[in-house]
Formats: C-alpha cells, sequence, structure tokens
C-alpha cells in the first residue's frame, strides 16, 4: 500500500481560510488562532509546496496561480470532508425516549426545547411525561429526567441538572395585603410530596403550625395553578418557579429557603455511557440549564 504524501492539514486549512477572505486576520479570527499563527502555517505550507502562493500587496493578498488553484482543489476537498463528517454524525444519532418528571418538563424543559432543535437539529428526542416516580424507570427509557441523590447508583450514569430548594408561594395579589399568617392561610398540597408543608414549616420555624386541611392537588403544576387563583399558599420548587415569577403569577410567601439533598438528574443505564445520541443530547441538556440558571440570576 502506497503511502499518502499529503501537506499539513493545519497548514491546508490555515491557507484555504487565508485564500478564502484574502486576509491573514479574518482567517485567524474564523479558526480562533493568532494572525501570527495563520501566517506560520502558510509559510510552512509554502516551503513544502515550494511554490510562494501568496503575493503580499499594500491592498491586501492576492493569490498566485498556483495559489488560486490550490486553493479550488482545498476548499472542494474540505467541503466533501465537512460532508462526509456530517453524515457520520447523523448516522449516529438515533431517536430517543426520555421520561421526565412531568413538573420538570413543563417549567424547565418546554421553554428551551426550540433551542434544542436549533442546536441539534438531526436528534429527535420523544418525552414521556409522568408524576409517578415508579413510572420513571431507566430501564423503561433511553433515560430519564427524576428526583434523586446525585451520588453513585449501581449500574448507572447520573447526570445531577438543578439541586431542589422548596419555598412558600402565594398569589402576587395576597401578598399586596401584608405578611402571610401561616396559621389561618388554607395550605394546599402536591399528593405525591405530602411532607413538604411540614418540612418546610419546621426549618422556618412554624413549628406549631399545624398542616391538617387544605386541599390536595396530583401535581405540583396542579397546585401552582390553584395558588395563582389564590385558593391558599403552596410549596415550590425554587429553581423550578422562573416562568412564574417573570411572569407576575406567583410571589415568594416568606424568606425562608428549603434546601434538599435532592436533585433534578438524568439517570441512564450505564451500557449507554458511550452512545453518541444520548451523551449529546446529555451534554446540551446540562450546558442549556446551566445558562438559563446563570440567565435568571
Amino acid at each position: 500500500m502506497s503511502t499518502r504524501r499529503l501537506p499539513p492539514l493545519h497548514a491546508v486549512r490555515a491557507f484555504e481560510a487565508a485564500a478564502r477572505h484574502l486576509s491573514i486576520t479574518h482567517a485567524a479570527r474564523e479558526l480562533n488562532v493568532t494572525p501570527g499563527a495563520v501566517s506560520r502555517h502558510v509559510r510552512t505550507l509554502e516551503e513544502n509546496l515550494q511554490a510562494s502562493l501568496f503575493v503580499r500587496r499594500a491592498t491586501g493578498l492576492e493569490l498566485t496561480p498556483v495559489g488560486q488553484s490550490l486553493a479550488e482543489g482545498t476548499r472542494e476537498a474540505l467541503d466533501r470532508l465537512e460532508e462526509a463528517a456530517a453524515g457520520v454524525r447523523l448516522r449516529h444519532y438515533r431517536q430517543l425516549s426520555i421520561g421526565v418528571y412531568g413538573h420538570f418538563l413543563s417549567r424547565a424543559l418546554l421553554p428551551i426545547l426550540a433551542r434544542l432543535r436549533r442546536d441539534l437539529p438531526e436528534l429527535g428526542v420523544d418525552f414521556h411525561a409522568s408524576t409517578n416516580p415508579l413510572d420513571l424507570l431507566p430501564s423503561r427509557f433511553d433515560a430519564v429526567i427524576a428526583v434523586s441523590g446525585i451520588g453513585r447508583q449501581s449500574g448507572l450514569v447520573v447526570r445531577p441538572l438543578m439541586p431542589i430548594t422548596t419555598v412558600a408561594v402565594a398569589a402576587t395579589s395576597r401578598l399586596r395585603k401584608g405578611p402571610v399568617d401561616f396559621a389561618r392561610v388554607p395550605l394546599l398540597h402536591t399528593r405525591p410530596r405530602s411532607e413538604d408543608w411540614r418540612r418546610w414549616l419546621d426549618h422556618a420555624g412554624f413549628l406549631a403550625v399545624p398542616v391538617r386541611g387544605g386541599s390536595t392537588f396530583e401535581s405540583a403544576s396542579q397546585t401552582l395553578e390553584a395558588v395563582v387563583a389564590d385558593l391558599g399558599l403552596g410549596i415550590a420548587i425554587e429553581e423550578l418557579l422562573g416562568p412564574d415569577l417573570k411572569a407576575g403569577r406567583i410571589a415568594i410567601a416568606h424568606p425562608a429557603r428549603r434546601p434538599t439533598r435532592r436533585h433534578f438528574t438524568l439517570q441512564y443505564d450505564v451500557r449507554f455511557a458511550g452512545d453518541p445520541s444520548l451523551v449529546t443530547f446529555a451534554d446540551w441538556l446540562c450546558r442549556s440549564l446551566d445558562a438559563e440558571r446563570h440567565y435568571s440570576t
């Protein structure tokens, strides 16, 4: 088998960018390197080929006939390489099935899903929402977004997405009337999180306030809707309140914030640890949620 006699590929890429822009500075900006680095690559290529590729005039760069011929050939070669790489990436991606806690889907995922389609148009993701933790088993999906600790779990990759801090919330109109009396206002409950009020009240120092009575709802989203309707006070996950707080639908009723040991996490079987589709989605999700938190603060 004969050995390919190729010029230095970093030099070829730098030359192609400089030839396309007819500017060392613009090529450097595109390649995210210094103009000096582009100039050195071009000189290396000229030495390798033993030919001048540019005429350097006061008005800028001008390709020599040899340079013009090489520019056309390298542009075509790099275009074909880009198309081949895109085809490989496309073949690696597959349709993903992601189980997700319903309240997280509505408050955290739906606002950024348009960005997912923009950033990764070739990656297909189906989301399956549930309020029942028993439905969100990694064995049922490619991955799940659920509430858990962030420690090592046997057989699973666990990637933390956001911490969980609980706060008391009320309709904005109720807070205009003055401080809330937690002993007199109805406390609204979310069935899967029946201990939230007792834990928050104890943390806030309201040990004597009872939690009996008050309406109960199937999901955290329903509880928030009841808070908006001013049926009473609710306990909410602070990290998921952004859309409601920005819209002025609800407000935090007391400064006490109760941190927990639980997080929203992305979990998947270790056998998928190298799956291109899942790793790409997981990296995108962690990056996007982190950007959202920094933006909101």
